[in-house]
């Protein structure tokens, strides 16, 4: 399937008031999906690597746009309606932060909250510590690299697809790491798949966040980690950010691996996460 066709099929999973907006920053316009009203507090969401994109969001979008307005934007360099600049690339941390502080400014957002899966948690977490004072709340799904490495089994089923990219091995490796949980949305399947022979830049990558750094964090934090996840150890994860985090709730999330969310999740993930959006 055509990349923009799958692409368009699971964001039509989203509320119909969705639009398409398109932010021009220093490092290339970045395509957002937003919805909800214009004039509620803005709350931004990053997807997790390779081709999951904005529109994996299309199972909370309208729970969370019942208190925020949603803007879901598609990671630069990665597979997606993004459009990097010809001849200027995020390559560190400090780019991310920067790229996400001139997508706020095009969004006219002083102050946002922040809510992120997998690797786009690892970005927003190190943009927080960096730029506390433009995020209100963040909440983290499953991220990586944050407080646990990558399992040993995971980086080795995973190095196939790494290596020589292609949709059979995409999907046998999802459904691998998926195969504990509720099987993945066809439509998102497709999506991966498609991505398989997308043109996109090597992620940035780097450490995880300081010890100290996370200590002297007080920003507010929901970690929500997945039950079956095959990436990383969740009590692992968890125990990590409890002891790191002075602000932070935590909670395992059953029944769901790695790469079910954001879009497959157990019942009442919404309503958790606009609790604690909501909360004084």
């Amino acid at each position: 399937m055509d990349f923009r066709d799958a692409y368009d099929r699971v964001l039509a999973k989203w509320p119909a008031d969705r639009e398409a907006l398109t932010v021009r920053t220093p490092f290339g316009d970045t395509r957002v999906n937003a919805c909800g009203p214009r004039d509620a507090p803005p709350l931004l969401l990053l997807p997790g690597g390779g081709a999951a994109t904005s529109v994996s969001w299309y199972g909370q979008a309208a729970a969370l746009a019942r208190v925020r307005r949603v803007y879901a934007a598609d990671l630069i360099g990665a597979p997606g309606l993004s459009v990097p600049a010809a001849d200027h690339h995020p390559r560190t941390v400090a780019d991310l932060s920067a790229w996400l502080d001139a997508l706020l400014d095009g969004l006219g957002a002083d102050e946002a909250d922040l809510g992120a899966h997998s690797y786009g948690g690892w970005i927003a977490l190190h943009h927080t510590l960096r730029a506390p004072g433009r995020v209100r709340r963040l909440f983290l799904l499953d991220p990586t690299r944050c407080f646990a490495g990558f399992k040993a089994a995971y980086l080795l089923h995973a190095l196939p697809m790494l290596l020589r990219p292609s949709p059979r091995r995409v999907r046998a490796f999802l459904e691998w790491e998926t195969g504990a949980g509720a099987p993945p949305d066809p439509d998102w399947l497709a999506l991966q798949e498609a991505g398989a022979g997308f043109p996109a830049r090597r992620p940035v990558t780097g450490p995880r966040p300081a010890p100290d750094a996370l200590r002297a964090l007080r920003t507010p934090v929901l970690l929500l980690v997945a039950a079956n996840s095959r990436t990383h150890d969740p009590r692992e994860v968890a125990a990590g950010a409890a002891e790191l985090l002075p602000r932070v709730e935590t909670a395992v999330l059953p029944g769901v691996s790695h790469h079910a969310l954001p879009q497959s999740a157990p019942g009442g993930l919404a309503g958790r996460i606009t609790a604690f959006l909501s909360a004084d």
